[in-house]
């Protein structure tokens, strides 16, 4: 991993994550109770285990690992890396290979690993023999219970590559195509965007099925634990052109949660066409995912542009049985970020589709405050409409999907190509009222095939406000269109929110933009110079 990505790790374990129970014995080495080898292990057998790990009280998971990992520096930790030629099954010509993530510095939570083969689980033992380790801190003797942080997985295509990882209380991520590493997806997401402290559930153990030698897909199993839930995962990972995860989730609730996200994924945006606000750095745009996508139940296109807002923002779109969603980076052109060193125009998307119906409830968005590029600010997740309550058990199954485009996208619409924003008014008249213009090109679908002089209409709605000089004209960049439009707010600061789509003889032609706008204070809103 590049120093930012594992940054963005280790800003996310220190965010909140728990530590597994650890009891310290007199020599002051770790010693954990380890889950049992098991000779018939099955996803059923590890459902029986979250089950009844969520009738007993929780233990807090603050582990106690040897004071000299802790104290690791940066530097450190980052020297030491595990052997490659001591990979699980590489000596077993398999398309699959696993490496392990040593604990510490911020990785301070051992989780249990095994393999299951035939049946069998058997646990993956620390050995100091697994890593090489070039750092200026004297390491000692470390525990043979010590346990590992996570691991990674390789593929054969590339075994100098990684395909994806495990690491840090509940999250995970892979690569597409491109194979470029960006945002992350979590088992389970509570009390994320209330405004109080989110709950981090934690993967604790996984099992990882020994592959067949031709077996193109690899099975893996994790255990999750936290104060408000167990649960019981089974993972399909999927190698393609592109990556693609099959989940299924048991969640054994151990009280009434009101705030939970199911299938949640995780990304930064710091700075893009539509938000400015942190545009200090001298690369134009900057971030993982600029928009996220929704097909609704009724079947709907919705896209919302990302932002970077000052204060906390939350936004909730109310659904039943949706189709499917993803935050995606649709702007793929190098220019457009200038970035030679972590290539955010390559960075994968990821695209949620639920296996069954989901039921009522609401994709919710969360947008927070970053100053830089290190910290993952955005959050979209499914909130089902009713809360899970305590001794009950609750099965998701989705897909998710990580590479340059979602396989379900509008096919007979134009999508969003791009968003911008600034003062509104007309250039050369005098401005007596402030408003705040929004400029949002389409592409794609219908639009190019237009004869000449069509009647396409902005079709736009606002909560709160006034809208005034619409547009919709041809914009041959692109073969598409670009709709143009100034909003003037009241007096309110609350956000006002937006919709927009281009229209043709009363017949859609565009997927359709929402916005949630937050208009500055009245006494703040320059007519020259907005800030």
């Amino acid at each position: 991993m590049d120093r930012r990505a594992l940054i963005k790790w280790l800003m996310l374990m220190a965010g909140g994550a728990a530590f597994p129970t650890l009891a310290v014995g007199r020599s002051g080495a770790a010693e954990r109770v380890p889950l049992p080898e098991v000779d018939d292990f099955s996803y059923a057998w590890l459902k029986g285990q979250a089950r009844h790990l969520a009738g007993q009280a929780y233990q807090d998971h603050k582990g106690d690992i040897p004071a000299v990992l802790k104290r690791l520096s940066w530097d450190d930790y980052q020297a030491i890396r595990f052997r490659p030629e001591k990979a699980l099954w590489r000596q077993a010509s398999s398309n699959f290979q696993v490496q392990l993530f040593h604990l510490g510095l911020y990785f301070q939570a051992p989780v249990d690993i095994f393999e299951v083969s035939d049946g069998k689980a058997t646990a993956l033992a620390y050995d100091p023999d697994y890593f090489d380790y070039t750092g200026k801190e004297p390491l000692g003797d470390l525990p043979d219970d010590l346990g590992f942080a996570g691991f990674r997985v390789h593929y054969h295509t590339d075994f100098a590559l990684d395909l994806a990882a495990f690491l840090g209380a509940s999250y995970f991520r892979a690569v597409g195509s491109e194979k470029q590493y960006g945002m992350s997806a979590r088992g389970l997401a509570i009390d994320t965007g209330t405004g109080g402290e989110e709950e981090f559930p934690r993967f604790t153990a996984f099992w990882l099925e020994r592959p067949a030698p031709d077996q193109t897909v690899l099975r893996v199993w994790a255990l999750l634990d936290s104060p408000s839930v167990t649960g019981a995962y089974a993972f399909v990972l999927d190698p393609g052109r592109d990556m693609v995860m099959d989940v299924d989730a048991a969640l054994y609730p151990r009280r009434v949660i009101n705030r939970v996200g199911i299938a949640p994924l995780t990304s930064m945006y710091q700075v893009g066409e539509n938000s400015r606000r942190m545009d200090y750095d001298w690369r134009p745009e900057i971030h993982d995912s600029d928009g996220l996508a929704m097909h609704t139940g009724n079947g709907e296109w919705l896209w919302r542009p990302l932002v970077n807002p000052q204060t906390l923002r939350f936004s909730s779109f109310q659904d039943a049985d949706p189709r499917g969603f993803g935050l995606l980076q649709r702007d793929r052109n190098f220019d457009h970020y200038q970035d030679d060193g972590v290539f955010y125009d390559r960075r994968p998307s990821v695209w949620v589709t639920p296996s069954s119906g989901w039921g009522k409830g609401s994709i919710d968005l969360v947008e927070i405050p970053t100053i830089d590029e290190t910290f993952d600010n955005i959050v979209a997740f499914w909130h089902p409409s009713e809360p899970l309550n305590a001794g009950q058990e609750y099965l998701f199954a989705y897909r998710l999907y990580w590479g340059a485009v979602a396989p379900d996208r509008p096919r007979e619409h134009a999508t969003v190509r791009a968003t911008r924003t600034g003062l509104g008014g007309v250039i050369g008249k005098k401005r007596t009222t402030f408003s705040w213009r929004f400029a949002v090109d389409f592409a794609g679908g219908p639009l190019a095939l237009l004869g000449k002089n069509p009647d396409v209409k902005p079709v736009i709605s606002a909560s709160r406000g006034r809208v005034e000089i619409t547009s919709a004209r041809p914009l041959s960049a692109i073969e598409g269109y670009r709709a143009m439009f100034d909003l003037v707010p009241d007096d309110s600061t609350d956000p006002i929110e937006l919709r927009l789509y281009l229209s043709l003889d009363g017949e859609p032609l565009t997927e359709t933009w929402v916005y949630q706008y937050s208009p500055p204070a009245p006494g703040d809103r320059d007519l020259h110079n907005p800030g």
